[in-house]
């Protein structure tokens, strides 16, 4: 399996100034984390994220930012042990966890981490065919080109996911277009696609581009509440959501849409001591990764566990309790001590 490399200026920086760090730092044992596209908002708190571990003069370990096809492609490299800890949408955590939909088997080596910043659903319609103005007007289609998100993809995935629970024929409605969230951008603006679907954590940068060149002549599309009860009927994740006036360039009104958790997850493997080491850098650091994406201004460790699918790695699970975290049951797996020792350092 193969994964894009990095590209982002921003972590050719972060290389070129971890370079003068000491022998130690250089010497600590590296994992990778998977993240998402660059378009995205995975990517750049990953990259974040990674930073501030490697940037920490007492951590025991490395951590390195990867871009990736998203939650779908993060799941199999956790898998194939090319990745140790990956962002994923909270949909694609449970369906890894008990192996259906898109992903055919039980994934038992999967452990929590954290809830991490909210994943918006952006559904967008160019405002000529709106009507309701919900995303209910997404079966009101018929055969322009729509697209979903790039090929199996989170977004792809969780786009059908959300169709199919509202009923809407999306194999009979649209003509399927498969591209990023920056081409997708691109290609409405153009006009050569009537809508996308962006899901990720708000401001992201693909609507923020669009609405600047268009205006109101595109629509990000709102849920009912009827509509947010029939996407959690099967997995209670979504919540609802609103987006404030000026979150995107000319946006004059809220718009209600939908939101669930992303998480951030880790293999069973990986040591004890590194899973709780970055679970209280990331917190005890919350500010410095603020600063890096807004989407992350509604991460609260009081809300950490809220919308987890997956149980928590005992790493995780040792920081909550510190911290007085009320944990419930379905999080805690105990496990034998020597799964998640310190001398478990089988990532390769």
């Amino acid at each position: 399996m193969s994964f894009k490399a990095p590209r982002s200026l921003l972590l050719v920086f972060v290389v070129a100034g971890l370079a003068s760090c000491s022998d130690q730092v250089g010497q600590r044992y590296t994992y990778v984390l998977s993240t998402g596209n660059t378009g995205g908002t995975f990517y750049p708190v990953g990259v974040a994220l990674s930073t501030l571990v490697t940037a920490e003069p007492e951590s025991e370990f490395s951590l390195t930012a990867i871009s990736s096809a998203g939650s779908m492609e993060n799941i199999k490299l956790l898998r194939d042990n090319q990745a140790q800890f990956a962002l994923v949408l909270g949909i694609f955590a449970a369906w890894a966890w008990d192996g259906v939909s898109p992903i055919r088997n039980p994934q038992p080596h999967l452990r929590s981490i954290s809830a991490m910043w909210p994943n918006v659903e952006h559904f967008v319609l160019t405002s000529d065919l709106v009507t309701t103005g919900t995303v209910s007007d997404l079966g009101n289609l018929n055969g322009e080109r729509y697209v979903l998100g790039a090929r199996n993809s989170g977004a792809e995935h969780t786009g059908i996911y959300i169709l199919e629970s509202l009923g809407v024929d999306y194999l009979e409605k649209f003509n399927l277009g498969y591209m990023t969230y920056g081409a997708s951008a691109a290609a409405i603006q153009d006009g050569n696609i009537v809508g996308m679907n962006v899901p990720a954590g708000a401001p992201v940068t693909a609507i923020t581009q669009a609405y600047a060149q268009m205006g109101n002549d595109m629509t990000v599309l709102n849920f009912s509440a009827r509509e947010i009860a029939a996407i959690n009927e099967r997995y209670p994740l979504w919540r609802a959501h609103e987006l404030a006036p000026e979150t995107y360039p000319y946006q004059v009104e809220p718009i209600t849409t939908a939101a669930s958790p992303n998480v951030l997850i880790v293999r069973n493997d990986v040591p004890e001591e590194i899973v709780y080491q970055l679970t209280q850098l990331m917190w005890e650091n919350l500010a410095a990764l603020q600063q890096i994406h807004s989407a992350t201004l509604a991460m609260a460790i009081e809300e950490a566990l809220e919308g987890i699918p997956v149980p928590l790695h005992a790493g995780a699970l040792r920081y909550y309790r510190e911290q007085g975290i009320a944990i419930p049951e379905r999080l805690i797996l105990e496990e034998p001590s020597s799964v998640n020792g310190i001398d478990r350092l089988t990532t390769q």
